[in-house]
Order: C-alpha cells, then structure tokens, then sequence
C-alpha cells in the first residue's frame, strides 16, 4: 500500500529531504525534510543500515542509484511505503560518505488518478474507437448492476436492454470518434424498479496518444434526474396557470384539474366540492369539521370512461370521518396513505361502490392522496388522486408529488373561488334584473306583442338592458328600450332605476323627446350623486309612442339603436331616427320622428347586443336582422325566435333585449268626436251627444256616468281653457271620454271645504271612474277619464248625493 504524503510533507522543498550514507550503508545524517517525507526522526534512523528502510533489494537500488536516479518505495514510519525519487551524490572531498535526496515519485500522482476515477461520484466510461467497454469506475458499475469484470471488452449495445437509449447512445460515440472533438448527449431512460424516468446528461470526449493519434471515447455522466423533475414540475405548474380558470365555471375550473394531473401526477383525479360552492354561496370560513355530503364535480383517469369513479358525476357521496377526504377537510393538509393502511381499508370496506372497484383491481395495491381545496381561508372541497402501484411502476407518492399536489390544488382553489363568486354575482345580478323587467305585460289595444331577454354569456356579467311596453291614455301605448352601459349589479340597479323612471315621467305623458330630455337628466344628476363628477352613469334609450286611432307612431332616441319595421306586404326597413346623444351626456337636444304605421305593421326594438359583435360591423348586423324580419312567421314568438337563432352565436357576448309589436288600429266607428264651441250653453248639447253615441254602442247603463263626466269636463274647459274645445269617446275595452281645449295649465284634484261653490267636479270624476288623467298636445292639454265596460249602475250615496 502506497501511504499519500501529509500536507506538510507535500509542501517540503525537495533539496531538504537528504540523507547521508557512508561507504557501508549506514545512514550517518538525516535531514528535517527527510523526516517529513518518512515520518522517522533522525534519531531513530542515524547509525542504521539505509537498506532497513527500503523496501526494494539494496544491493540493486545502490548500484542504479550509482548510475541515475531510481524511484523506489521506502517505508513509512506509519508502517505503510512512500514512493520516492532518489539520486546519489558523493560529498565533495570524502568519498566514503553520499548524500542522497529524496523526492515524492510520479507514480503516487499516477496512482491518485487512477483513485480519483475509480472513485468519482459520477459515472465515468472508457471505450475504443469501436465502442467496447475500457474502463468502468464503481459509480458506472454500480448504475449497471454489474461488476466491471462483466462489462471488460464487451461491445456497448449488448450490455443494454433499452434499444431507443442504446441507438442514441451509441451514436453519440460514434460521433466523437467520426469528428475528434467532444459532445454533449441528454437522455432519459426508466429506473430498474419505479415508474419515474430518470434524465442523464453525458459529457463525451476524445482519447488520444501522446503523438496525438485517437485511441477512444471517454465520457461522464451525470444523473440529472432532480434537476429534470424540478423543471417538470414547474412547467407542470406553469401550464396549470395558463389552463386553469380560464372559464369562470366551478364545474369546468374542476375539470381542468382532473386533466391536469392525469397522466403527470397520478392515474386518476376526482374533485368534490361543498353544494354552497356549487351555488354560490359563501362557505364557512376554515377547516370542515363535520361533513355530511360533498358533490362529485370532476373526474379524469388514464382509462376511457373512468371506470376507477365509485361515484357518479353530479352525485353526491357522505365521507365518514375517519376517511381520508374527510381528515383532510378537517385538518387543512394532504392526507397521504396507501392499500394495506387501515383508515383506507376500513373506508372502502364501508362502502360498497369502492369495495367492488377494490375488488376489480385485486391482486394491485394503490397510493392516494387527498388535497384539501382551500382558498382565502375558505375550505370549497377535496381533490383526490389516485396511483395504481404495479410492478412496472411501484413507486407510491413521496413528498415531492405532495408538494406539486398541494401547489396545483391552491391554484385550483382560487379559480373554484373566483368562478364560485363570479356565479353568486351573476346569479344575483340576473334576479335582480328579472325581478325588475317585465313579469307579465298584458295585451293592449294598441299592439300585439312578444319579447325576449338574454343575459350575456362572457365573464363581463350580466348586462342593464331593458324593453317596456308602457299603456298609456287614449288606448295608446308606449313601447321602450333601453341599454345601461357596464355590467354586474351596478348596471341592473342602473336600470331598475331608469326604468322606473320612465314609467313615472309616461304616467305623465310627455312626448317622446321631451321624456327623454327629463330622463338624461336624471342620469345625470344620479352620475354626480354617485361619483361626485359625473360621467360614471350612461345608458341609451328609444321611446316609441303609438296611437292606435290615428295609426301614427311618435319615436325619439337617445344614442340607441334605430327600430326596423315590417310592412303588412312584407317589405322591411330601417326607420330614420334622429340619434340624440346618449343619457347623461346632457346640453344636446333631442328630436322625434313621427311615421304612420298601416294596422299589422311590426315594429322591432332591440338593443345592440343583437346586432353589434367583435367580428360584425353595426351595418352588417342590422342587414341581417332585415333579413330575419322578412322570414315569414306563424307568430311574433316565433319571430322573435328566428332572429335570435339568425343573428346570436352559441355564447353572446353581451345582453339582448327584443322587442316586437305589431300594430292594431280602432275603426271609425270605435271613436265619435265633437268640436264645440266656448259656451256654457254647449254643455246640455255635450251631454245629448254623449248619451246619444252611447246609444248606438249599446252601452246606455254607462250614460248616466258618463254624462256627469261629460258635464264636469266639458264645463272645466269652457270656464278655464278656452277655444278650441274638442270632445272625444273611444270605445274598446274601455269607454274613454277626453276634453281638450286650449289651455296648457293642468288642473289639480283637491278637496273642496265646506262653503266653495266648486272645487268638486274633478273629485266627482275620479270617484265614478277607474282612472282620470291630463296630457299636454301641441295646442294645449286633453283631460281624460276612463271606466270599465260594462258599468253596473253606479251608487251616487257614496258621493253624498
């Protein structure tokens, strides 16, 4: 055995390592630097024989050390050898005595290579030009599963099994030697036992002679296994960022995992979820201490149809406590376990579903893993993944899998909880606004009509639009839609808000432009009441005001989307609206345009959703809807049903509202009108023309109320409106009786006290009748009164009369 040199004797100088010998071999002198290379101090050597401390034949030595220096082991005072350089040097003037010097030989240097190799923590090769095996160290052996004697000589391709590994391989030898110069060569091949494939880089390089001549290929290799993994699992959980949650969905968000996992992470995932998650609700804050049921969302395995699932999608499954979904719930960690641990034996032995599918897989043991789904210390559910330990891949979870595992689960959880919140929102924004639409508008006399509503699709939420259809005095009707611009419940309360406005400002029966002039600045004055600044409220609008009598349409819009009718001959176009500018804008006025519509004309209102997308253009959009008006239909529902059909994709990007009324017109004979003139005395002939319309109606049990309505309004308009002065009845489902005169000055119900000669008319009015009102017209104001058809005989002791 060779004794490596301490490290104060490796930094000795040379020249002091001498020793002096006399002519009979006895050592008469020892240096300092003698000592450290032997270990012997010069007291134990001086007197003895030099051939005592070498190891080779002293004889031999001596003579060759006569001639040149000679490398030779000399022993150690440890009682190990030290390989030394040793020359001989007679002493100048005594040529009985030498002095020899002494240096650390070549061949320890030589010999620690060969240790450094043999002994390297890495996998080192020498092969020939030819690719048999030179040289092996123990970390190459040891990876091989054989002693070096096995290997010695033997062609690489036959001392391996994986032959997609040994083509590589080899061919990255033969490269070397085909080109001289070195390369680099990453492969990955399975471990003996285990399902983890293990990553190797090879660092290759050419052998050559000292005249330069190439005498093989060398390599290392490194197992980069750690390194690759680490990389997978962070590509792993880079695509779960870009994957995951990209619906706002819980059940798709759930999904998305499953898939994720299978077949990276294990051979089958399930997600099972809390029905609050489910339903948007706000689950308890923390751990889950008792569970009574979870809901099967989302599962995925290696096998078609997943036949592993025990549980059905959508289904709902109580976990005992004991059982590993459950504990982990109630800890908040993962719970790791496998076949053979009794929590898990006794969960499946309780449960006949899992029983059998353990049952089918007899003969294989399984390792599971259940995640907790939690997120912003809400506790939503449990992913549960499942590995199928066979002999060909035996390897269970270990801790990196739990640490992939819950990092994938947290992202999940956020997701679940986004889509979870998104959904509550949604779901409350889109009640708030059905609850505020129309419910059930009854039909009018005007127009026939059908509508639909359907909330956007897109992550945006739900929408503020809006349609009404408003009756107003005179059989007329008011048809409305509307846009509030934004979504979420912000827009829906918008337009809740604006909807009850315009009802309010029709109940008052403003024409169309002036309407919205009061309605903007509404939106307006609520913009600064919100914000302070304005601007954060807009919406747009479109008032239509048809009259069934004289068939004329009044309509004004306020940045909304122009109405298209349909002839009765079938032709259909877009009616010319002056686009005033949107709610909330404010300074800008606002027109209307008035059209006669035939009776059976249909007129469609609609808002942009309908006709406006990324990849429509506004002009397109409306060409189409033309054309969905034009398709013949056996009815407005079934209108409405082709346009939508025609001109929405699967998943609309914004709200709809659609609105379709086709109109009804009264026959002459439905209305009697009478120009009178401003004298008290035309009251009595009011009253006869009344009774005597009435007559030929057939309604003479409502003459008697009428004639006192007739009476008071006629005499209000005489007194205090002045000519011209008109009297109108309409009979539809109602009997209507209106007065106009010239006067813009509403009158204003009040209690008469008890010595006022008047003051009791219009009291009298609203008393007989169902409903009374006043509306402004382009020469002054119309009073009207309408009762119910038919009209029992009216009781005049309630009035006190």
């Amino acid at each position: 055995m060779v004794t490596p040199p301490r490290d104060d004797e490796r930094t000795a100088p040379a020249g002091d390592a001498m020793a002096v010998v006399d002519v009979h071999g006895i050592v008469t002198g020892w240096s300092e630097g003698a000592r450290l290379l032997t270990g012997y101090p010069a007291d134990e050597v001086t007197g003895r024989p030099a051939a005592e401390l070498l190891e080779a034949d002293a004889a031999e030595t001596w003579r060759r050390l006569r001639q040149d220096a000679v490398a030779v082991p000399v022993r150690h005072r440890d009682g190990g050898t030290v390989e030394l350089t040793l020359r001989a040097c007679a002493l100048h003037g005594a040529r009985a005595e030498y002095v020899i010097t002494a240096s650390p030989s070549d061949a320890w240097e030589r010999n620690l290579g060969d240790l450094a190799f043999q002994q390297a923590s890495m996998s080192m090769s020498v092969f020939d030009t030819g690719q048999h095996y030179l040289r092996m160290n123990d970390w190459a052996c040891r990876i091989m599963g054989q002693p070096w004697e096995v290997f010695r000589h033997r062609y690489f391709p036959d001392t391996v099994e994986d032959a997609e590994h040994s083509r590589g391989f080899r061919r990255h030898l033969e490269i070397v030697v085909e080109t001289g110069q070195p390369v680099q060569y990453e492969s990955w091949t399975r471990a003996p036992s285990g399902r983890r494939m293990h990553a190797w880089h090879f660092e290759m390089w050419p052998v050559r002679g000292h005249s330069g001549e190439l005498l093989g290929t060398a390599l290392a290799g490194f197992d980069s296994s750690e390194q690759h993994w680490a990389r997978q699992r962070l590509a792993l959980l880079n695509e779960a960022a870009g994957a995951i949650g990209a619906k706002l969905d819980v059940v798709h968000t759930a999904q998305q995992l499953a898939e994720l996992v299978v077949p990276r992470l294990s051979d089958f995932a399930s997600v099972d979820l809390l029905d609050s998650v489910l339903e948007g609700e706000e689950p308890a804050v923390g751990a889950v201490d008792a569970v009574v049921e979870l809901r099967r969302v989302a599962h995925h395995s290696l096998n078609p149809g997943v036949p592993e699932a025990a549980i059905d999608l959508g289904a709902a499954d109580v976990y005992p406590p004991s059982s590993p979904p459950a504990r982990a719930l109630a800890s908040g960690e993962v719970v790791l376990t496998r076949t053979g641990s009794p929590d898990l034996d006794a969960w499946f032995a309780r449960h006949d579903a899992r029983s059998d599918k353990m049952r089918e897989a007899e003969g294989h043991e399984i390792s599971l893993m259940a995640v907790p789904l939690v997120a912003r210390g809400t506790t939503l559910g449990v992913a549960v993944f499942v590995r199928l330990l066979t002999p060909e891949a035996p390897d269970p979870f270990d801790q990196d899998d739990v640490s992939l595992a819950q990092e994938l689960a947290s992202r999940a959880a956020v997701c679940v909880d986004n889509a979870r919140r998104y959904t509550k929102e949604r779901t409350t924004a889109l009640a708030l606004q059905r609850s505020l639409l129309p419910q059930a508008v009854g039909g009018e006399a005007a127009v026939e009509f059908a509508s639909r509503y359907l909330p956007a699709l897109s992550q945006a939420g739900v929408g503020g639009d809006w349609f009404d259809v408003i009756p107003l005095s005179g059989t007329r009707v008011a048809l409305v839609v509307g846009d509030v611009v934004g979504h979420g419940i912000h827009a829906s309360v918008t337009m809740g808000r604006l909807r009850t406005a315009v009802w309010t400002l029709a109940d008052v029966d403003l024409p169309p432009d002036e309407l919205l002039t009061h309605l903007d600045d509404l939106v307006g004055h609520l913009a600064t009441a919100e914000s302070g600044t304005g601007g954060e409220i807009g919406a747009t609008c479109l008032y239509a005001v048809y009259d069934p009598v004289s068939r004329n349409c009044t309509i004004a819009s306020a940045g909304h989307p122009p109405p298209a009718v349909v002839l009765p001959d079938g032709t259909v176009k877009v009616v010319e609206v002056a686009a005033g500018p949107l709610l909330g804008v404010g300074g800008l006025p606002f027109e209307a345009t008035e059209l006669e519509l035939p009776e059976g004309s249909v007129l469609a209102l609609y808002t942009d959703g309908l006709v406006e997308a990324r990849t429509v253009d506004v002009d397109a959009g409306t060409a189409a809807l033309c054309s969905a008006l034009a398709v013949p239909a056996e009815s407005l529902e079934a209108m409405c049903d082709t346009v939508l059909k025609s001109l929405l994709p699967d998943n609309p990007a914004d709200d709809v509202a659609l609105l379709i009324a086709r109109t009804r017109a009264l026959d002459a004979e439905q209305v009697a009108v009478w120009d009178l003139p401003s004298d008290p005395a035309m009251v009595a002939t009011a009253r006869q023309h009344a009774s005597e319309q009435l007559t030929l109606w057939g309604l003479d049990e409502a003459a008697f109320v009428t004639e006192l309505v007739v009476s008071e309004l006629v005499t209000n308009a005489i007194r205090y409106g002045g000519s011209p002065i008109q009297l109108r009845l309409i009979r539809d489902r109602s009997l209507i009786c209106e007065v106009s005169d010239a006067s813009s000055t509403s009158p204003h119900l009040r209690r008469a006290r008890t010595y006022d000669e008047g003051g009791r008319g219009l009291l009298l009015v609203a008393q007989l009748t169902d409903r009374w009102g006043t509306r402004p017209s382009g020469t002054g104001k119309t009073i009207w009164a309408e009762q119910s058809l038919p009209l029992g005989e009216p009781s005049l002791a309630a009035f006190g009369l």
